[in-house]
């Protein structure tokens, strides 16, 4: 969220010249005390006022406690300030919205919302404060009342970039994802330097199953900001879905650089190494996440599947024992522990703990894969088929799941129709639930996933293969829908995949125009770069060269008319293709919150911001 200080426009609100100057001294001490330069602004050559002012005197002190972390003196400070009677009222709404901000930092929310009440009653068109008291309203739960503040705010300011990024964090909470995506983008538009709404953009991509679209985003901020954990470590998620499993460690390992306390990200890195078949990294990383966080049943209960995996049986059934312990009415700690049971053919365990696990959460994937796990190892198969099926349908996505299908020699079922009048050049276009994809007769092995920027459904707007040495690629451009921002008309979007014909695989996807912006497109050996619609450049690697042409010369040319696509047993379910086209994304039994949940997102503690962001908003 971005909290933003009186100082920055209160000039334009105070009645006095005298007002206005010691504002801007304020603003200019408040910047002075956090290290940071302007190079320009209405503060920057203020002179100094010619009487002395107590009241700024005390708001100076208050900043540098600030600046030291001292929230309870900052508190004092701002409170002895406004015990002077002399204030104007809007001098005085200015100093009770900095106090709020204080009171947020400390997550006393109630004591912040009663001094952003009271600015507002004595500066109703000061639109900061509008702004912190939504943030405040966000992290009590009235994320609707937030909404109208945020409304206020940019009604009052409408190139306000804070106010729009934080609408769009309370529309994210909601699930209203196209309205997230839109104000995301207008505070983008208004403030591209922001790394807090490039990343808050890349959550809505990655919760609306648009990884490449997030992984866009990411990259962005993080070119803002190279020590930006939390970007790397979204990153990494939403490559996860990718299958991208060596960036994801490289991303996971930046990140506990940056942040070598943070437990998620150990957790995450874990998932990962698991997922490479490297149980013993894993484990270094889950006993390193126990010691940051000892209670914590999700670690514990990722320690236990990799033990397991290690065939390290008794250890991970304690480890379980004690996930249950810190959380008696965690289910997924009793589906690994049904499933550790089933490997040590103790199954009448197995079904007491499968059972515990669907009592407590019974619409669970996971319990419904133990309960599926079980039946399999009882011979009953279409039981087993039922309750893995019943597991895809909460979690079209469950790792465990499709990996059982897998073993049984058995592809989910999913639902696919074709959007008829969305293909050309030999492509169709098919939907299953809210993904979308094309397919092409001449490369049955080839899912490209078609994500959607904006409203609207995909359509193919044209095919092209490149010349030697690079003809073993083709470009594949699709309609990527309108892109709603507030205060001006919607922009048509238009996505390429680039495709690599002889792998029969999804290298990449980008935006190539944004309304009548277009994206630039270098071939160069051993790489693609791409001047995106956006001003984002990305680098695609490619074979490339004299071993990319003599492949290509392999390669039938793609024909005109597709044949009937064939169904792609590698893409397991849901909503995923092939591996290298989009792919499933890593499962892990002890991640307890996904992405793609926002809801679960808005319960997670929030950083306090520094008072860099307090001032601008970012």
């Amino acid at each position: 969220m971005g909290y933003t200080s009186g100082v920055r426009i209160a000039a334009r609100l105070s009645g006095t010249r005298d007002v206005r100057t010691r504002l801007q001294h304020r603003a200019q001490a408040l910047l002075v005390a956090t290290g940071l330069a302007v190079a320009a602004g209405p503060y920057v050559h203020a002179q100094t006022p010619a009487r002395p002012d107590p009241v700024q005197a005390t708001l100076n002190d208050a900043a540098a406690a600030l600046q030291k972390g001292m929230l309870e003196q900052a508190l004092q400070f701002f409170t002895d300030a406004l015990a002077d009677k002399g204030l104007s009222n809007d001098r005085r709404a200015v100093i009770l919205a900095d106090r709020g901000t204080v009171h947020m930092r400390r997550q006393a929310y109630k004591l912040a919302i009663d001094d952003f009440n009271r600015a507002v009653q004595l500066s109703p068109e000061y639109a900061p404060t509008y702004n912190n008291r939504g943030n405040a309203l966000i992290a009590v739960g009235a994320l609707r009342e937030a909404l109208k503040d945020f409304d206020r705010a940019i009604a009052l300011s409408p190139t306000y970039g804070a106010a729009f990024a934080n609408r769009a964090s309370a529309h994210f909470r909601l699930g209203n994802i196209e309205q997230a995506l839109a104000d995301f983008s207008k505070a983008i538009e208004v403030t591209p330097q922001s790394v807090s709404a490039l990343n808050g953009r890349g959550l809505v991509h990655l919760a609306a199953e648009r990884p490449h679209a997030a992984v866009r985003d990411f990259t962005r901020a993080l070119a803002l900001d190279i020590r930006f954990a939390a970007g790397y470590r979204n990153r990494a998620a939403a490559k996860a879905t990718l299958e991208r499993n060596d960036d994801v460690i490289e991303d996971l390992s930046r990140a506990i650089t940056f942040d070598p306390k943070n437990v998620e990200s150990y957790l995450a890195r874990a998932d990962a190494y698991l997922s490479a078949n490297n149980p013993e990294a894993a484990l270094k990383d889950y006993n390193r996440g126990i010691e940051l966080a000892p209670r914590s049943a999700a670690t514990y209960v990722g320690r236990a599947r990799a033990l397991a995996l290690s065939q390290a049986y008794d250890d991970a059934l304690n480890d379980l024992v004690k996930a249950i312990e810190f959380d008696p009415k965690f289910s997924r700690a009793y589906a690994v522990r049904a499933w550790v049971y089933k490997l040590m053919q103790q199954l009448d365990l197995a079904h007491k703990d499968m059972e515990r696990g669907l009592k407590l959460e019974p619409v669970t994937a996971d319990a419904l894969w133990a309960q599926g796990e079980l039946e399999d190892a009882r011979g009953r198969n279409d039981a087993a088929i039922q309750a893995f099926t019943k597991a895809l349908g909460i979690d079209a996505r469950h790792r465990p799941t499709l990996d059982a299908l897998n073993r049984l020699g058995l592809v989910a079922a999913r639902e696919e129709s074709e959007i008829t009048a969305a293909g050309a050049d030999g492509w169709r276009v098919f939907q299953s639930g809210d993904y979308y994809f094309a397919t092409n007769g001449q490369m049955p092995n080839l899912r490209v996933p078609l994500e959607m920027l904006g409203k609207g459904t995909p359509r193919i707007v044209g095919w092209e293969r490149q010349k030697s040495p690079y003809a073993n690629y083709g470009i594949l451009r699709f309609a990527a829908g309108k892109l709603e921002v507030p205060g001006r008309a919607a922009d048509d979007l238009e996505a390429a995949a680039i495709v690599d014909v002889q792998a029969q695989s999804t290298i990449g996807l980008t935006l190539s125009k944004k309304g009548q912006k277009a994206a630039g497109w270098t071939w160069e050996e051993g790489r693609l770069s791409v001047a995106s619609a956006e001003g984002l450049t990305e680098e695609f690697v490619l074979k490339g060269g004299k071993a990319g042409a003599a492949a290509a010369a392999a390669v039938a040319a793609v024909g005109e008319k597709a044949a009937q696509p064939k169904r792609d047993s590698s893409a397991g379910s849901g909503s995923s293709g092939s591996k290298a086209s989009g792919g499933q994304p890593q499962w892990s039994p002890w991640n307890d919150k996904q992405a793609s949940q926002p809801t679960r997102q808005a319960a997670r503690p929030q950083k306090p911001k520094s008072l860099f962001e307090m001032l601008f908003g970012n």
